[in-house]
């Protein structure tokens, strides 16, 4: 049966699409806007929003199982499109796992996403490596990175391995293990994945009162917070490394380093 990949032009998406299309799985792409739609001929391409529930329920025809990312919201109309489907996989966050982040604004959106569903396979990535495309602007116009905390230590991990974790979850290979926390395979600092990026680049250290203005530029103040909750319980240790990919998938995620050298061009 068809797998409808929702957000297939996403950084996650995209890999779980290539991923079905290697297992030969046959793959329903859903995206907002048909005219930004560039993907493989073997994809059939919808066009859907989940604020607009008649497309989804026109994508979902035919559909056995579904990947999506948790959206910001989620009412009940919308999820009630996905019952009795053979599997939904939702693209969450470990944070729901972590005690330490009870309460927090990123970590209680994602919980509520979860629970509004009737039955979902939530996959659980704690900190993404994408996240240092943030750092792409200024390191292009300036040469320079703009950290809080910057020797704050996390396990980042690629977003080719989020994607295989998921296809497993939706082609049903996967052990128990697929919605645990899901990590990179090591610690490593913002500092040093800076240097990663470009040896000769420069780390200014922001205090958190600076960086509330840095990232208020393109969060809410809710989330402003969230994320300075996370990085400060990262630079006490409070972000951990696990096994749950390299169990999942038999083998171990890849380095940092790799995530790196497949975004060289996204620096320069």
């Amino acid at each position: 049966m068809t797998t409808l990949v929702i957000g297939a032009r996403g950084s996650v998406g995209r890999h779980v699409v290539d991923h079905l299309l290697t297992a030969g799985e046959p793959v329903r792409a859903s995206v907002r806007s048909m005219h930004k739609a560039v993907l493989p001929a073997a994809v059939s391409v919808v066009e859907s929003d989940l604020a607009r529930p008649e497309t989804v329920r026109a994508a979902l025809d035919g559909i056995s199982k579904v990947f999506l990312y948790a959206p910001e919201h989620l009412t009940s109309t919308q999820a009630a499109a996905f019952r009795g489907l053979d599997r939904v996989v939702l693209l969450s966050s470990g944070s729901v796992l972590l005690p330490t982040a009870t309460g927090n604004a990123i970590a209680e959106q994602h919980r509520a996403v979860e629970q509004a569903f009737e039955s979902v396979i939530p996959i659980r990535p704690l900190v993404l490596a994408s996240n240092a495309l943030n750092w792409a602007r200024s390191i292009r116009s300036e040469g320079v990175v703009r950290l809080v905390h910057p020797d704050a230590m996390t396990a980042p991990i690629h977003e080719r391995d989020i994607a295989a974790v998921a296809t497993a979850a939706l082609l049903g290979t996967a052990s128990s293990e697929v919605s645990s926390l899901l990590t990179g395979p090591r610690l490593i600092s913002q500092r040093e994945q800076v240097a990663a990026i470009g040896p000769g680049l420069r780390v200014e250290e922001l205090s958190e009162s600076q960086a509330r203005a840095h990232f208020g530029r393109f969060e809410t103040a809710e989330n402003v917070e969230a994320i300075l909750h996370f990085i400060r319980e990262a630079a006490e240790g409070g972000s951990p490394a696990t096994k749950t990919a390299e169990n999942v998938l038999g083998r171990p995620p890849v380095e940092f380093g790799e995530w790196v050298r497949d975004h060289a061009g996204d620096f320069r």
